[in-house]
């Protein structure tokens, strides 16, 4: 095909979105923020022991040239010319952890995962150590309290527990990073003189960064005995970090020398993807886990009802840093891959909604899915999984249907707690992620929460916030993000159907639920024998 017949559609903007249940590339009209094309591949987790989770950073790794080139290849058969792609946005699961080898460029151990709770030794030694052993004794400086689902204290227990990785920051070859340090610095050159950082969003989820200053903090790294030098340089959110190298396998060479140029974590790329850049304004992520960000602006506001205070973004190396408070869930789409995988109720995630819809009740089942403790609002470490409310007339459907259900009274939680801190309730829930497709969670999400809840037609809004960063980037300057010149959303709208009283008694079921799932967990060893 000759390259005057490509279709000529203008700027396009790549973003590689890296999540902890999937992989995903997908290519944007700069223009009209239409999604053209992407390629996704879901990503092994490992279960090594009981609490522990797992992913293999080159097999990540793999997962992103697979994407890049799949999506490559299908933007060239819809007639597309793919040197059209003037920059690349990079969305990730933030916490997770990896520390490789910066002379062979091989990782020192596997990633160990957020949701990763082999920690919780190190933090109940770590808390010794606290007046009070007060969990949230550096809350005023990073935002967050003393947990296992932090950077820094899976950053400790490596140190603790891997030789491999004591050896390597002794002789200096040692590299610290989240998933998107990772995966910018093998793909802007790698041992060859990659670039080492990360940018502000995910920089604030170690527990090692200080949110006001937005440089890592000395005497937090020497709380954790962490050596600065291992850590990656922190940027902006927008700006162009290097030239990307990777995919020298397709045909055209393509995306080689284009510019990375915007890192979010997922959920504050989602916060952009949604446009929610005005003072209270939220929206709601229903990924692996669930998360709940709502804009603070310029002001960092500090919680009283168990929320987190993180960096919403710094859009720009001279622009200023956003805030926002956060509701964290561990446990949202990770639930029903639990049904798919663990109990086999289900073949695929769609089968839930359809045993869901059959029965179209509980029958007055309630599901915690505790399985990694609680998050917000309770951070409650020594809680874990309860099905309770059995009857010999439960079956696999209200199991199914207790399941959505408690993905809906989560985010409840985490709701009522934003709105106590923000002393303005908010009128509509935005929602995203990859939950966002099952209707009856979305009518169910409205019912407890007894507000309309708000989906825009295109639900890849992680990646459009990526994307819009990247193509918003000084030196790039294709997306404006003036508000004037934000395309308008289209969205489904789900209105609730029940009346408040009945929502009201599920959610005080489901709250006494929650109740009996706590103190089950405790971290001493049973006595031999």
């Amino acid at each position: 095909m000759a390259a005057s017949d490509r279709m000529v559609l203008g700027p396009l903007v790549g973003s590689i979105d890296q999540g902890t249940s999937s992989t995903r590339f997908l290519v944007f009209n700069a223009k009209t923020a239409e999604l053209l094309s992407h390629h996704q591949v879901e990503i092994q987790q490992k279960f090594p022991k009981e609490g522990w989770v797992e992913q293999d950073p080159k097999e990540i790794l793999k997962s992103v040239h697979e994407c890049v080139e799949r999506t490559c290849e299908k933007l060239q058969q819809l007639n597309i010319d793919i040197t059209n792609i003037k920059a690349i946005g990079v969305s990730n699961q933030r916490e997770t952890t990896v520390v490789w080898d910066k002379t062979t460029g091989e990782p020192l151990y596997n990633a160990i995962v957020w949701l990763d709770l082999r920690t919780q030794s190190t933090v109940e030694r770590l808390l010794k150590r606290i007046p009070g052993k007060n969990k949230a004794f550096f809350k005023f400086r990073t935002g967050l309290p003393l947990s296992t689902y932090f950077s820094a204290v899976k950053l400790r227990w490596l140190l603790d527990n891997v030789e491999e990785i004591r050896q390597a920051v002794d002789d200096g070859r040692a590299m610290f990073g989240t998933i998107d340090s990772w995966l910018i610095w093998v793909c802007i050159c790698g041992k060859k003189g990659g670039i080492h950082c990360t940018d502000v969003t995910n920089a604030s989820r170690t527990m090692l960064f200080n949110i006001h200053s937005l440089e890592w903090d000395p005497e937090l790294c020497q709380f954790f005995d962490i050596p600065m030098e291992i850590l990656p340089k922190v940027r902006s959110s927008s700006e162009i970090y290097g030239l990307m190298k990777i995919c020298p396998s397709l045909k055209s060479g393509a995306l080689t020398g284009v510019p990375i140029s915007g890192c979010l974590g997922d959920q504050s790329a989602a916060l952009v993807g949604q446009m929610c850049f005005q003072d209270g304004q939220a929206k709601n992520t229903y990924g692996t886990g669930c998360f709940l960000l709502c804009n603070t602006g310029q002001k960092c506001v500090f919680s009283e009802h168990g929320l987190l205070t993180t960096i919403a973004y710094k859009l720009g190396r001279d622009q200023p840093v956003c805030y926002a408070l956060e509701g964290s869930v561990a446990i949202a789409g990770a639930v029903v891959r639990w049904l798919r995988d663990n109990l086999g109720i289900v073949k695929t995630a769609q089968e839930v909604e359809k045993l869901a819809a059959e029965v179209g009740t509980s029958y007055g089942c309630y599901f915690v899915p505790a399985f990694s403790g609680l998050y917000a609002p309770y951070w409650e470490p020594s809680a874990r999984g309860i099905i309770c409310g059995l009857t010999q007339f439960t079956n696999k459907n209200h199991i199914a249907f207790a399941a959505l259900e408690a993905v809906c009274f989560q985010t409840r939680e985490i709701l009522d707690a934003i709105n106590k801190d923000s002393g303005i309730p908010l009128s509509q829930l935005q929602v995203d992620g990859g939950m966002t497709n099952n209707k009856i969670l979305m009518q169910l999400q409205s019912d407890i929460l007894c507000i309309p809840v708000v989906k825009p037609s295109m639900p890849e809004t992680t990646a459009l916030g990526a994307a819009m960063a990247a193509g918003a980037a000084e030196g790039v300057g294709i997306w404006s993000l003036n508000p004037g010149d934000l395309t308008a959303v289209t969205c489904e709208r789900f209105e609730p159907q029940i009346n408040p009283e009945e929502s009201e008694f599920r959610y005080a079921r489901w709250k006494k639920a929650v109740m009996k799932s706590m103190g089950w967990e405790t971290s001493e060893a049973p006595p031999n024998g």
